[in-house]
């Protein structure tokens, strides 16, 4: 299938190869050429083989075939006269198709310009400046005053947990809480569908307890003053909370694998929605009515029982004293004149059943209040990033475990507070959407992102969600709606081997792979394919090079921890 001269402006970077027989003097045009989008087909079927050495097409066009050649062959400057030569930008590391992040350019690094037809020869010369760490004004951006303008603070009071332990009375005192036994099974007056209730104390040295499947890890959080986002929260540092569940029968409450079994073996602790290697976990488990662990008010229901508990917790914590603190941090929401406006799109699940998150409850990380994304009509949310990091979304979610956002995650998520703090961009906003179950759904909302973006006047975006598979529909269909309205795009997501994506658009050539496991597949240990840190940081520097106008070259096919890490490689010496 040759090209149009559209698809040859639009591919001019992509190799050159023909598409039917040419014969000897031919001046090679777009309809000599095949179309690069079935190449991957192509090339695993053996029908092609592109080399270091095949040209572009860009570099080809114009030129004269010195002989005949057979359909599908490579052209290399061998085969022709009047190549045309090309400056190269530096190389910079390839985003492969949810496998890689493109590197910025080291600061003080070399141009590099080579041309194949003049013998070889290479000029190299010093530039100034890279990408990370200085980056260009976009258009849009560049008439206006470079200004910070705080609009909002957000203060966080922790204070440490040293023992937990169970008694008549909830309460808090020098590093010794202690939770009244009775407190989750009194919510089971207004929770019918939980059959049964249990709370146990697990101490870092004795994890290796069976525990069935993790619903959710969640802080423990009160407002002092103030609404979510603002003003002050008090919060317990050394203690979380993990709610498990099964049905009567036994059933394990989940959907794509579980995460039941020695809890010492089924966390990654330290993952940003996880407990911590010195955490006290307390375990809310709740055994809920026959065959409504798949319905949506099952998993709701236990989520609101843990709540209650928490809530006693919330209530003597919240006249603690301020100067028995262990820690006090001030978080801003900062406006940043004269820098790209920029959002973080994270896609929840919305598919109803067990596929549902809370937004804006009336406490941090809390149930009572919010509003479920799925009775929302799953629409973009538009959130100020203070009212993520105060605990402003609920996970309901029971996905894969590996790449389950949980609570917590929320809480302390690495790529809202990376992208918050980073002087050269203007966090506009975090949006949650909704994953609908219906086609048409799913196209109305990324429809909605895609126009609210525009009229935000939003230069770039990284778009980023859990799970796999289904909801991966609307993560291809998110990126497009950005990229066809001109924002720059990238996306993040866990793919790999068992999670490839079986969809994609032509504005998806900016992908960063978020899968830790070594085989590449969801290995049900809760929290290892989340998002990290340095998933987080080449993320932010791939956007920042877009805006930039870098290049990203082409991926690979498949899904390469190597690449992934000579990635993470050239980000961390850039940023040095």
């Amino acid at each position: 299938m040759s090209m149009t001269k559209e698809h040859a402006a639009k591919f001019s970077d992509k190799p050159a190869i023909v598409c039917c027989r040419t014969v000897k003097g031919t001046t090679i045009g777009p309809a000599e050429l095949e179309d690069p989008a079935i190449f991957n087909d192509l090339e695993e079927s053996g029908l092609i083989t592109i080399t270091a050495d095949t040209l572009t097409v860009g570099e080809v066009l114009g030129a004269v075939l010195k002989k005949d050649i057979d359909a599908l062959t490579s052209l290399t400057a061998d085969l022709l006269d009047g190549v045309k030569v090309k400056a190269v930008a530096p190389a910079v590391a390839s985003p492969a198709a949810v496998s890689n992040v493109a590197s910025a350019v080291p600061a003080g690094g070399m141009f590099y310009f080579k041309a194949d037809k003049a013998d070889g020869i290479e000029i190299s010369f010093p530039i100034g400046g890279g990408m990370v760490g200085s980056l260009p004004p976009v258009a849009g951006s560049a008439a206006e005053p470079i200004s910070d303008e705080v609009v909002g603070t957000l203060v966080r009071q922790s204070f440490t947990v040293k023992e937990v332990k169970l008694g008549s009375k909830t309460e808090f005192s020098d590093g010794v809480l202690t939770i009244r036994k009775e407190a989750a099974t009194d919510a089971l007056k207004a929770h019918p569908l939980i059959k049964k209730v249990e709370v146990d104390v697990i101490t870092p040295d004795k994890r290796h307890v069976h525990t069935e499947t993790i619903m959710d890890v969640s802080p423990v959080a009160c407002k002092v003053e103030g609404e979510i986002g603002y003003g002050i929260t008090n919060t317990l540092d050394g203690v979380v909370f993990m709610l498990t569940g099964v049905d009567e029968d036994g059933t394990q409450i989940h959907e794509f694998g579980s995460s039941n079994g020695f809890l010492d073996e089924t966390v990654f602790y330290g993952r940003p929605g996880c407990p911590d290697e010195g955490d006290i976990i307390v375990r809310v488990h709740c055994v809920l009515e026959r065959l409504t662990g798949m319905e949506r008010r099952g998993p709701m229901a236990a989520h609101a029982v843990c709540d209650h508990v928490i809530q006693e917790i919330r209530t003597v914590l919240k006249p603690y004293p301020a100067a028995k603190a262990a820690k006090t941090e001030s978080f801003n929401v900062t406006k940043r004149h004269g820098r790209p406006r920029v959002l973080l799109v994270k896609e929840i699940m919305g598919q109803g059943a067990m596929h549902d998150n809370i937004i804006l409850p009336m406490e941090p990380a809390g149930v009572l209040g919010g509003r479920p994304n799925v009775d929302l009509g799953n629409v973009p949310v538009v959130l100020n990033v203070n009212e993520v990091r105060d605990g402003a979304i609920h996970a309901l979610c029971c996905i894969g475990p590996a790449s389950k956002e949980m609570t917590r995650h929320y809480f302390r998520d690495p790529i809202v507070n990376l992208m918050a703090d980073d002087e050269e961009l203007n966090l506009v906003g975090v949006v949650f959407i909704g994953s609908p179950q219906v086609n048409d759904e799913k196209t109305f909302v990324s429809k909605r992102l895609g126009a609210m973006a525009d009229a935000m006047n939003i230069d770039g975006a990284i778009v980023m969600t859990e799970g796999f598979g289904n909801n991966h529909v609307d993560f291809a269909s998110h990126i497009e709606e950005l990229g066809k309205r001109g924002i720059k795009t990238v996306g993040a997501t866990f793919a790999a081997y068992q999670g490839q994506l079986v969809v994609g658009n032509d504005y998806m050539d900016a992908m960063v792979e978020m899968n830790k496991d070594a085989g590449g597949i969801e290995s049900e240990r809760l929290g290892e394919n989340t998002m990290i840190l340095t998933d987080a940081q080449r993320a932010v520097a791939m956007l920042k090079n877009k805006l930039a106008g870098v290049a990203i070259e082409g991926s690979d096919k498949k899904w390469s921890q190597a690449l992934i890490d000579a990635n993470q490689k050239a980000v961390d010496a850039a940023q040095r």
